[in-house]
């Protein structure tokens, strides 16, 4: 793997550890983590600093039905995913091959050549896999939020620069850009956004029903 040079922000790493986040979101910072060593150890940090402040908390009987149902969120599927799982099957890391539930993805061809598996969405957001064939491009786009994209297999380059395996790119409504996946391997890429992207060309528009996108 080449370096990861593209991390995850502190505050989001923060969040992440504080359980904050939009399951979207949580699980591609959680496939970050189980890639790279440097935010892996930042989330730990963030992870003790929690941990400190916890044990310095005044403590409280809690009811046994309150405590019920707070395991059970816990436990449910909305838990954020493990970051640390290293197990991987082929470019997925752990985290993504529990959201694929063990298989491979479900590929829906979106034209073009580019393919897109759905792993969860909802009024958090969406996130979703990405193929995307060498030298081919997405639509000029901007967002109506944030959107998170990690790079799994190949890379891609756009006007913020070159992202490869374990970089992640940020874009938010500031944001206007024309991913092209480039040569070698098919870009496969995992994105979480909260909500649709804003596509400049017509046709991309048209079809945003149809994709989910």
């Amino acid at each position: 793997m080449n370096a990861i040079t593209h991390h995850i922000p502190d505050q989001l790493l923060a969040a992440y550890a504080a359980g904050s986040l939009p399951k979207p979101f949580a699980l591609v910072i959680a496939a970050h983590v189980s890639l790279c060593d440097s935010c892996r150890a930042g989330l730990a940090a963030h992870e003790a600093v929690g941990g400190a402040v916890l044990e310095d908390m005044a403590t409280a009987p809690v009811e046994a039905d309150v405590k019920a149902a707070l395991m059970a969120m816990l436990d449910g599927p909305e838990a954020a995913p493990e970051p640390r799982a290293a197990k991987r099957r082929g470019v997925y890391p752990g985290p993504v091959m529990g959201a694929l539930k063990g298989r491979a993805p479900r590929w829906k061809k979106m034209g073009m050549g580019v393919k897109q598996c759905i792993l969860d969405a909802g009024e958090a957001g969406s996130v979703r896999l990405l193929y995307i064939p060498p030298g081919q491009a997405v639509p000029d786009h901007t967002h109506g939020g944030l959107e998170l994209t990690l790079v799994l297999q190949g890379s891609f380059s756009d006007e913020a620069g070159r992202f490869g395996v374990g970089d992640v790119e940020i874009a938010d409504q500031e944001i206007e850009h024309t991913p092209v996946a480039d040569e070698g391997l098919p870009c496969i890429c995992l994105a979480a956004t909260d909500a649709p992207l804003r596509f400049n060309a017509f046709v991309p528009r048209m079809l945003q029903p149809i994709f989910r996108i």
